[in-house]
């Protein structure tokens, strides 16, 4: 099927899976964990207490409440026991302590609402000059009676969306925030992470119009979970050639084969076609972390031509990624941020 499809399908326990297919291919895929899973997921705003500093790292264990514990870190550790809020940034593996910030934000379709970073900014990404005044008026408005060191940032979904959704959106996200945010109670769960429902409604729209298909059947009906079994193995099909991804405890590696290839630029045409794919299969895989390129037999010329390619194809991700460089070996070396928890730790149908 041509065209942008967001597939949302709600589970037994209350969770739910969400695709996004543009053309008939899976570009993204998300699942939420099992509701019983206590670890700390990104996003959730917590109250925590201050802990233990950690000499030589440059940061502080923070209580998130539960049993819980985080780790934020700062050059001035607060006092232990002090209070303050938290948000969560990515996923860790169990028994470790998830990386926290100090300033949390609140994400919406339309807006992003930042305390403790005042002003209303618009999205770079809408460069018409009068679309980005009229809606700079339209968040100066719904701001009009925020408190001075409340920020917002209207995303670029905005541009299209009628302004009284913006509006609600923006009174919505704000009482979100006054909800807790002068509560110094006990540490402990503010705001939970959003689902994965609640990401691809916000995150994958190109236009606030996109239609959203929810279903018991929705995925199933596209052959989404075909798909996922296929992603659950490590090689993926690379033209003449093929992509082995596998994550280990220390590391993700990934190997390029270039087949049956024999062709005297068949080597190339592998590690540039990787290249494009590499981001694609680390998202939909959910892995992050350090991430190790073995590419097929590569002369040290074409190198910039590849890595070109790759971060073309990073400009496109949504996940945070860092090209770290060439080992002597010839891998090339990436540092991702661990958005998501591995697909292979995720219930499925």
């Amino acid at each position: 099927m041509k065209g942008r499809q967001i597939l949302i399908e709600p589970r037994p326990d209350g969770g739910a899976a969400a695709a996004l297919l543009i053309d008939g291919r899976l570009e993204d895929l998300l699942i939420d964990p099992d509701p019983a899973d206590p670890t700390p997921r990104p996003e959730a705003i917590y109250r925590a207490a201050s802990a233990r500093p950690m000499k030589g790292v440059g940061g502080v264990t923070v209580d998130l409440g539960g049993g819980a514990m985080g780790f934020l870190r700062t050059a001035k550790p607060p006092a232990p026991g002090a209070r303050l809020l938290v948000q969560v940034t990515s996923w860790v593996e169990p028994a470790k302590a998830p990386p926290v910030v100090a300033r949390p934000t609140i994400k919406g379709a339309f807006a992003i609402l930042t305390p403790g970073a005042p002003g209303v900014n618009v999205s770079r990404a809408i460069p018409d000059g009068l679309e980005r005044a009229a809606l700079a008026r339209v968040a100066a408005e719904a701001m009009s009676d925020a408190p001075p060191d409340l920020g917002l940032i209207l995303r670029s979904l905005a541009a299209d969306a009628p302004a009284a959704d913006v509006v609600a959106e923006i009174a919505a996200l704000r009482a979100r925030w006054t909800a807790f945010a002068d509560d110094a109670g006990a540490p402990g769960l503010l705001l939970p992470a959003p689902g994965a429902a609640a990401i691809a409604r916000r995150e994958w729209r190109d236009h606030a119009w996109d239609p959203v298909t929810v279903g018991a059947q929705a995925l199933a009906d596209a052959g989404v979970w075909d798909l996922v079994a296929d992603l659950l193995r490590p090689t993926a099909p690379l033209g003449a050639g093929s992509l082995a991804v596998e994550a280990t405890r220390a590391l993700v590696a990934v190997d390029v084969n270039t087949g049956g290839d024999l062709t005297p630029a068949g080597a190339l045409k592998a590690n540039l076609a990787a290249a494009r794919e590499l981001p694609r299969q680390l998202r939909l895989r959910g892995l992050g972390g350090q991430v190790a390129i073995d590419f097929a037999p590569l002369a040290k010329r074409d190198r910039p031509r590849v890595e070109a390619a790759l971060r073309t194809a990073l400009r496109l991700d949504d996940v945070e990624t860092t090209l770290a460089g060439w080992t002597p070996l010839g891998h090339l070396e990436l540092l991702r941020k661990r958005a998501r928890r591995p697909l292979s730790e995720l219930p499925r149908r």
